[in-house]
């Protein structure tokens, strides 16, 4: 959909555009910094960086403050920032399990090989406003040092002795080698890997919702979380003359594997029950995003879809922030020539039918 710049009004414009600064500075405190943003407001940076499908902390902080606190347009700006860059490298394929962690449980199992690390959550604290925060002067408190259990490697997966036993099975729709959704056009059915892509960097509140409505009942999904895991993954490259991939640096990530066992997929496959997994990945501690991401993978296996959920079409349509508020916001430009048409045949309809004679009903004697 393509539009033609309105002429004239460019002063009002600009004014606008000044407009919008002094809101954005107004107050008599010292103008918030990019850094300030980035160091103590992680989540929402996280947020923008997964949606903005763009790893840069200083970048998605400054979308942050220009969009002043609209996350979905700072993942705007980030996006369209993206568009410009050159991809010099593609990694090799991620271990996760190398992942250093900062945070790693599982609903599943109380007890899992390595122990469960609580990590930095608010899963555990009452929802009671901290009026302390208003003026923040208390001093930072020691951060508690962390021993996990010697012996069993504490990064092993729960789902792969689900695995070794034969208790999961593939999920559908694998495509050999990955499709890459910014650069090829894909269409549905869409392979995993390009499902997987969009939700990957879809709006959290759509995948919020699609997920809870497949829990709620509508779908057959009622998921366990195997894992949840955040920590830092190494990245990657390879470099021309070296035979083995280079370590280039850290990205902090959030991995989720869901299980669930629905009947969505057992039923056209022989041999015994079994689970399957839902799979979600974000950049930052996005926890509530994977979570949202793995469910609808498991939801979007269904074979013969029968809620909104499990349809691929209607998931992958609706999931990007971007693409929908872009063309929700479009219905602020000037559509003066279409609502004039609509105008024109509405009136004209209200004539015809005011002028129109009204029925005659006959009674006709038996």
């Amino acid at each position: 959909m393509g539009y033609v710049a309105v002429r004239g009004g460019e002063d009002a414009i600009r004014n606008s555009e000044t407009l919008l600064t002094l809101y954005r500075r107004r107050g008599v405190g010292d103008p918030i910094q990019v850094a300030q943003i980035q160091e103590q407001m992680r989540l929402a940076v996280d947020r923008v960086m997964a949606e903005g499908s763009l790893f840069d902390a200083t970048l998605a902080a400054l979308a942050v403050k220009q969009a002043e606190g609209d996350l979905v347009e700072a993942a705007f700006l980030v996006r369209a920032y993206r568009s410009t860059l050159p991809r010099l490298r593609t990694t090799p394929v991620l271990r996760t399990g190398e992942m250093r962690l900062i945070r790693r449980i599982s609903a599943a199992f109380k007890d899992v090989p390595g122990g469960q690390l609580l990590g930095p959550t608010r899963d555990y604290t009452q929802r009671l406003l901290d009026f302390g925060l208003l003026e923040d002067t208390e001093p930072l408190p020691e951060a508690p040092r962390v021993t996990l259990p010697p012996g069993i490697p504490p990064c092993e997966k729960v789902s792969t002795f689900l695995r070794n036993e034969g208790l999961i099975g593939s999920p559908a729709g694998d495509a050999p080698v990955p499709v890459d959704v910014t650069r090829e056009a894909t269409a549905v059915p869409m392979p995993r890997s390009a499902r997987l892509q969009h939700l990957a960097r879809g709006d959290e509140g759509a995948l919020l919702a699609l997920a809870y409505s497949s829990m709620r009942g509508y779908g057959n999904v009622h998921p366990t979380v195997a894992e949840l895991r955040v920590g830092y993954l190494p990245i990657r490259v390879r470099v021309p003359g070296l035979s083995d991939p280079v370590t280039i640096g850290e990205l902090l990530v959030t991995e989720v594997e869901m299980i669930a066992r629905d009947g969505i997929a057992d039923a056209a496959e022989p041999g015994p029950a079994r689970f399957h997994l839902g799979y979600g990945f974000a950049i930052g501690q996005n926890e509530r995003r994977a979570i949202c991401m793995a469910i609808l993978d498991r939801a979007m296996q269904a074979e013969r879809p029968t809620a909104p959920a499990e349809d691929q079409e209607f998931v992958l349509a609706h999931i990007d922030g971007i693409e929908a508020q872009g063309f929700t916001n479009h219905w602020k430009l000037p559509h003066y020539i279409d609502f004039q048409s609509e105008l024109d045949q509405t009136r004209a309809r209200r004539t015809a039918q005011a002028t129109r004679p009204e029925a005659v009903l006959v009674e006709v004697a038996e």
